[in-house]
């Protein structure tokens, strides 16, 4: 387990970038607690700017430390394909959600990521993929009972509360309506739990009850009960279903190695939070930028008429991608919002990238939001353009341009689910009214970890435009 004590990891931070026998690359190096409150609030332009000053590769001190940016396709390709093995997760930037999720995925490095990656790997193959779809689809026809014509409702609380009960019956098995459910409101301990990352980062090192830290461990707690509750109640009764649950009690690699209750647990954390948190914001977003570009909007209902007799799409159209439009939207939302916006890592050796050395045991992060805001990669990339994904483009596009979901051996495992859900919410959104956005809403952007609006998206229901049947043919 990663040391937890906050100021002795501070200074053996402190200790390791004093000891780098090599220089770090240019960039702003001297204390500066503003520079450290700009990069909270807003670090995409500050990432932007030090790239136009400084190139691909530089460096930024951050509270205490110096941290690496690499920035750009052939960055994005060495930290997470080429020489991936010389940086590890676990001690990046990071390093405190393993007080929320423990040992799973997202948190472990090296033959013990690898090994239970192999072990998890079949639990999401496409056909147990294929089994949630109709979960997705009653969870979401169920919630759309609020979309009457004319009400006004926060989108990205609605679908936080939806995707929430969706990763409860199709990740983990059990029923939202439950006892033991209802009695906790998971999306809201997720998001009390990760309202650590909104907090300043001088509060962030206070190990109190009533620190950030407290308020995330207690969550952490009431989420355990749930969690071990399911885990040992599978157990004793062998009762097996088509969730990821039960197919990570059964699970084992080619040795017959198989998960403890503490690793099925903190899998089944790590994945109640990419699951619910990841498509939650890019639904949120995605219906953002129809709203403010309508005519985008119009071409995914024209699409539903011609493909879907105006209605929602099958199954099959929707775990095959089948509908072209609405895939070059979701990967331009993806492109301009890509929920993991950063990848923290620690490099293991000193390296050479782009003319410029990196020492060991620096901090090195890559980062898909602003990678995908590089003019000189995505021309106006503060443009909404789906067409940017159009087949042809897409295969003219350098390798490692666009990563919304990692890459290499640590690409988000879950990424076919997430993309399933969020093509089901917004297609059957779509098939049965239109959203604009209330008011004067100006979108604010959070970072805590994966990105968010802020302030949610106030949303105004209004009717599906009038269905296009195609013309009957003479010969009819």
């Amino acid at each position: 387990m990663l040391d937890q004590a906050p100021w002795r990891v501070l200074l053996w931070d402190l200790r390791d970038e004093r000891s780098a026998e090599v220089p770090f690359p240019p960039g702003e190096t001297r204390v500066s607690l503003p520079r450290t409150r700009r990069f909270a609030e807003e670090p995409l332009p500050m990432l932007l700017e030090s790239y136009e000053r400084f190139g691909p590769v530089f460096t930024l001190r951050l509270f205490h430390s110096n941290v690496v940016f690499m920035l750009g396709p052939e960055a994005n390709h060495y930290v997470l394909v080429s020489h991936a093995s010389n940086f590890a997760w676990r001690e990046g930037h990071f390093r405190d959600l393993i007080g929320l999720m423990g040992d799973g995925l997202l948190t472990i490095d090296g033959d013990f990521h690898r090994r239970s990656r192999r072990i998890m790997l079949p639990a999401f193959h496409r056909d147990h993929i294929a089994a949630s779809v109709n979960v997705i689809e009653e969870e979401t026809e169920r919630a759309l009972s609020a979309f009457t014509t004319g009400a006004r409702l926060d989108l990205y609380t609605w679908t936080r509360a939806l995707a929430m009960r969706v990763a409860m019956r199709a990740l983990f098995g059990v029923d939202p309506d439950g006892r033991e459910a209802r009695a906790i409101d998971a999306a809201a301990l997720f998001e009390e739990a990760l309202a650590f990352y909104a907090s300043e980062y001088m509060l962030r090192v206070l190990r109190g009850p009533r620190s950030p830290w407290g308020r995330m461990q207690a969550a952490a707690r009431k989420l355990d009960t749930m969690i071990y509750a399911e885990i040992r109640r599978r157990r004793e009764g062998g009762e097996r279903g088509s969730d990821i649950l039960s197919l990570l009690l059964d699970a084992q690699d080619e040795d017959g190695n198989r998960l403890s209750d503490t690793q099925i647990r903190d899998e089944v954390m790590t994945l109640l939070f990419a699951g619910h948190d990841t498509t939650t914001s890019t639904v949120s977003f995605m219906f953002y930028e129809l709203a403010r570009n309508p005519q985008i909007a119009a071409r995914l209902a024209a699409e539903q008429d011609a493909l879907c007799d105006g209605g929602a799409p099958s199954a099959a159209q929707l775990l095959g991608a089948e509908l072209p439009e609405l895939e070059m939207v979701l990967d331009e939302t993806l492109r301009k919002y890509p929920p993991a916006w950063v990848g923290p890592r620690r490099a293991l050796e000193s390296f050479e990238f782009a003319g410029h050395t990196v020492p060991a045991r620096a901090f090195v992060n890559y980062c898909s939001w602003a990678s995908h805001h590089l003019p000189d990669v995505f021309e106006d990339p503060e443009e909404f353009r789906p067409e940017r994904f159009t087949p042809e483009a897409r295969a003219a596009m350098p390798k490692g341009a666009y990563v919304p979901f990692g890459g290499g051996s640590r690409t988000c495992i879950g990424m076919r689910f997430g993309q399933l859900e969020v093509r089901t919410i917004a297609s059957m959104i779509l098939a049965r009214c239109s959203l604009s956005i209330a008011g004067d809403f100006e979108l604010k952007i959070r970072q805590m970890p994966t990105i968010s609006p802020k302030d949610g998206l106030p949303v105004i229901v209004g009717e599906r435009p009038v269905r296009r049947r195609p013309p009957v043919s003479a010969a009819a």
